[in-house]
Parts: structure tokens; C-alpha cells; sequence
């Protein structure tokens, strides 16, 4: 439920909303008309320097279309990230060529300073299952070209998905080496599950990167200006540029974009709170290539949503923190409790699990993709004479599980794939019906990924999670102690995963190698070690 905002913040957001609409329904304008020339003259003609320093990036493909995006930061650490004032125009265009020759689309967007001064194109009129390339124009300044991917038509009979998921990516913990191996594979899209930044306070001194960190983006954020700061740090590296203009991403969120640990509306009944999180949320969609129904209003942001590919499968995006409730049983480790299984307590919220449902049921598709931002499976910390479980995931909401399993186990329902972020580990899970019941049959797989550099090069979870293992018979595989991403390749026979583990995240030349890869035969739920 979206929550009243206390006071001037609740004025804040309602400008914000109104000014990101108006610029947002422009974004995808076909023509530069004499009105937007008027409109570009407005802009101060102070002389500015290259306003991409943040690179470019494409998201949420359907398969006439896709959302692009950039952000006008000749300064990116300076307010309006060092742009003039006045209105903004870009021009974009889109080609089948690299080389931008053979234009088949095009335009101009707005860059408001009510958002950032960030840029979201709608482009449509695309051709299924095709790859593009597209660009930015900013007075004499051109972007990066920024290559992308729409998705297969409609009930098209696909062969092969190529994907790869991410999360976790505290920059002061280390490079995102994962990135720069990432950008040149042959992939559709990549899947990212949360902790796109960390709100943590900085060192001047850069941490694990040895870099220095700008003023401005030193201070843990609480206002919009110093969440932007966050952002353009992290959109500043050049690895993870390069992946976000090789592949569109889809994108979900977790904790870290607000607050570490945070569950749905109840923490916000601060205004100091609620104030930090429309910050926060208004600073997410601004760096993100999110569609315009996503544009924030106060602590309300429509991010779950759904992406079809062909016959072959379906993603289901979860936001799995917007809508949670408080866990019952207590925050992080604690003993489970009775609460916890009160039907009325949820995970997703009822409209989200009446949308993820009626969705599953009806999909039609070889596999089911539930793109999760915290573990679904069950991680006993004490074994079978205790009940301590980690309450900040699915394990302290067993009630709203059971029943999200209890669809998954239909028979309609086909190959459900849960991938994971934000335990900074991998597992590999047989997920069971009841997890109360050990012996309940395995409905779904799920992948968890580990961190892109969260905990750096450090031995952090290994020796703590390490023991649990044994614990859970349902955990197949499991690493504490590496960084990488995770390479998927679905077809209608088989699901193939690969864990990908940077040798380092302490310099930005570090190696790669596969550490592990399972796969999973169709109509067979559980993950096998090839």
C-alpha cells in the first residue's frame, strides 16, 4: 500500500511525479520539431563538456521494442550533475549496424532536472527477436553506441536462451571484473537481483579499489542529491558500462538501494525514513532503463512485472521489498515461531501474488523464471534440535512460501527456476513443496548467485555457512568464498547454469574461470553437476 508522505515531502514527491510524467510521455518523440529546437535553445548556452560520463544502457525488451537510457552528468558529483539550466532535448536513433548506417528509428527525449536530468526512450516499432544498435546526441557531444536485443514474437517456437544474473556489487569491496568478462559473451539479456549500490557510508580512500571516492558521494545518502552522487560512482565504472551497452538489463531491487534489511511500509512511518526512501526509489528509477510506469511516486514504484520469450520461457521479476510485511519471528537470525505462518502475513503483498499466480498458471511455457531477490529455500542454521532460521528471506515467511510452492507444484505449472541474489554465496537448491516436511516432493530449482565484488576477496560466509550444509540435505552446492555472475543457457530439453568467479575483485585485470556448472533436464525439477 503506498504510504502518505509526512509533511513537504509529500509536496516533493507530487512535483517530482508530475514534472518526471511530463517529461517521461515525451521520451519517445519520432521527430526533432520546431517546438523541441525552441525548447533545446532554451538550455544555456554556458559550453559544456561530455554529459555521457555515465555510458548508456537498454532494458526491459519486449519484442517491438525496448527502453533506453543515459544521463545528461557533464559533472556527474556536481548538483544537476554539472548541466546547465534550462530544458534539455537529446536526440537518439536506433540501427542495424554498429557503424549507426542504416537508421530505422529515432527521435528526441527530454532530460528533465525534476529527474536527474536522466533519459528513458520507449522505443517502439523494432522487428522480434533482433539485434540493435542505438546512440545519443547531445549538442555536438555523441554517446557510446549501446548495443541491444529484442524479445522473440508471441508464441514463437525458440531454441535457446542466453542469459546471465548478478548482485551485489559494493564498490568500495572491489573491481567488477565479472563485468568486463560479462561484456563479451553472447548473451539476450542480463538478469540483476538487487544491491545495485550500498548506502553505507564511504572512505575517502576507496576501500578495496584503493580509488579516491568524490566528496559528494562520501556521506551515506539521505537526500536525492547524495543518492544521485551514489549512483553516478558506481555508473562511473567503466566495466560496468560496458556490460550495461552490451545487453539489456532487467532489473529488480533488494535492501541495499535503502536501507540494509528494510521490510515494505512499516519502517517508513518516520518521516525521516519515508523522506530517505523516495529518495532513494526516485534515485533508482533514474539510473535504471525503466519504463515510465515504474517512475516513483513518494514510496509507491511499480517494479515487478513480466518478460516473455517466445515459448520457450517466462521471467517473472519479483519485488520481494516494497510490499513485505515486518517479519513476525524477529529480524535476522532468531528461532522460528508460530506467527510466521499466519496466512495473512506476506512476502510479495496480495496484489503481487495475485498478479505471480494467475501468471504461472497461464504462462504456457517450457520453463517459469522467478527472478528472487532473497533465498527461497530453507537454511537450518542449528539442525534438527533447534529452529534458528535468517528471518530476512523466505525462511521467515513460511505461510507466504507455502502457498507461492503450492502453485508452482500445479500441474499446469512447468519448470520453475527461482535465481537468486544477495547472499554473497552460491547455493544450488532442490526446493521442496513443504519445507516442513523434508521428505515433500521437489517442485522447483533455484540458482543463487554470489556478490560481483560484495566482501571483496574475503573467506566471509564460507566457514559461518559452511557447517549449516549439512544441515540441509536439499542444498546440492555451495560456495562462500568467491565473486563472479551466473551464465544460464535454457533450451526446450535442458537448463544449463554456470557459476562464472572472478580470480579477484582487487584489480580490474583479474581472470575468470568456471568453478561449477549443473544442469537441469526438463520435467525433472533439481539440478544435476556436470
Amino acid at each position: 500500500m503506498p504510504l502518505h508522505l509526512p509533511g513537504n515531502a509529500h509536496l516533493v514527491d507530487r512535483r517530482l511525479f508530475l514534472a518526471g510524467t511530463a517529461a517521461v510521455s515525451a521520451a519517445a518523440t519520432l521527430a526533432v520539431t520546431p517546438a523541441t529546437r525552441a525548447d533545446a535553445a532554451a538550455v544555456s548556452a554556458r559550453p559544456v563538456g561530455d554529459p555521457f560520463t555515465l555510458g548508456v544502457a537498454s532494458g526491459d525488451p519486449t519484442p517491438t521494442g525496448v527502453v533506453l537510457w543515459t544521463r545528461l552528468a557533464p559533472k556527474p558529483f556536481e548538483p544537476d550533475g554539472g548541466m546547465p539550466p534550462g530544458h534539455a532535448v537529446v536526440e537518439w536513433r536506433i540501427a542495424t549496424d554498429s557503424g549507426m548506417r542504416n537508421i530505422v528509428l529515432g527521435g528526441t527525449a527530454h532530460a528533465p532536472a525534476e529527474l536527474g536530468r536522466s533519459v528513458h526512450v520507449e522505443a517502439e516499432g523494432l522487428q522480434p527477436e533482433s539485434e540493435y544498435f542505438y546512440e545519443f546526441k547531445f549538442r555536438s557531444h555523441v554517446s557510446p553506441t549501446g548495443r541491444t536485443k529484442t524479445l522473440p514474437a508471441p508464441g514463437a517456437d525458440v531454441q535457446q536462451l542466453d542469459f546471465a544474473f548478478v548482485s551485489c556489487q559494493k564498490w568500495d569491496d572491489g573491481f567488477f571484473p565479472s563485468y568486463r568478462h560479462m561484456a563479451s559473451e553472447d548473451l539476450d539479456l542480463v538478469v540483476h537481483l538487487g544491491d545495485y549500490v550500498y548506502e553505507y557510508g564511504m572512505s575517502p580512500s576507496g576501500g578495496l579499489r584503493r580509488t579516491p571516492v568524490p566528496a559528494a558521494a562520501q556521506p551515506a545518502p539521505q537526500t536525492l542529491e547524495q543518492w544521485r552522487a551514489r549512483y553516478a560512482l558506481y555508473k562511473s565504472d567503466p566495466d560496468l558500462q560496458a556490460a550495461h551497452a552490451r545487453f539489456p538489463f532487467v532489473v529488480t531491487w533488494d535492501d541495499h538501494e535503502v536501507k540494509n534489511d528494510y521490510a515494505g511500509g512499516w519502517e517508513g512511518q518516520t518521516a525521516a525514513f519515508t523522506a530517505v526512501r523516495a529518495a532513494a526509489y526516485m534515485a533508482y528509477y533514474e539510473h535504471q532503463p525503466l519504463r515510465a510506469r515504474s517512475l516513483p511516486r513518494g514510496t509507491d514504484m511499480q517494479l515487478y512485472r513480466r518478460l516473455r520469450y517466445g515459448r520457450l520461457a517466462q521471467l517473472d521479476m519479483l519485488d520481494g521489498r516494497q510490499y513485505r510485511d515486518a517479519p513476525p519471528c524477529g529480524w535476522g537470525e532468531a528461532p522460528a515461531c508460530e506467527a510466521a505462518y499466519d496466512p495473512s502475513i506476506s512476502m510479495l503483498g496480495s496484489a503481487q501474488e495475485r498478479w505471480l499466480y494467475d501468471g504461472l498458471r497461464t504462462a504456457g511455457v517450457r520453463w517459469n523464471i522467478l527472478g528472487n531477490n532473497v533465498m527461497v529455500s530453507r537454511l537450518d542454521h542449528d539442525g534438527v534440535e533447534g529452529e534458528l532460521l535468517w528471518h530476512d528471506a523466505w525462511d521467515g515467511f513460511p505461510a507466504a512460501r507455502k502457498r507461492l510452492l503450492d502453485v508452482i507444484a500445479e500441474p499446469s505449472v512447468r519448470n520453475a527456476v527461482f535465481v537468486t541474489g544477495d547472499w554473497h554465496s552460491t547455493f544450488v537448491n532442490d526446493v521442496h513443496l513443504d519445507f516442513d516436511r523434508p521428505g515433500s516432493p521437489v517442485v522447483a530449482t533455484e540458482f543463487v548467485g554470489t556478490s560481483v565484488s560484495t566482501n571483496g576477496d574475503r573467506a566471509v560466509y564460507g566457514p559461518y555457512y559452511g557447517p549449516m550444509i549439512g544441515f540441509n540435505p536439499h542444498i546440492r552446492f555451495f560456495d562462500g568464498d568467491r565473486r563472479g555472475y551466473v551464465r544460464c543457457r535454457v533450451t526446450p530439453e535442458r537448463w544449463r547454469t554456470e557459476f562464472r568467479m572472478a580470480t579477484s575483485v582487487a584489480t580490474r585485470d583479474a581472470g575468470q574461470y568456471t568453478h561449477a556448472a549443473f544442469e537441469i533436464e526438463d520435467g525433472r525439477p533439481g539440478a544435476v553437476r556436470v
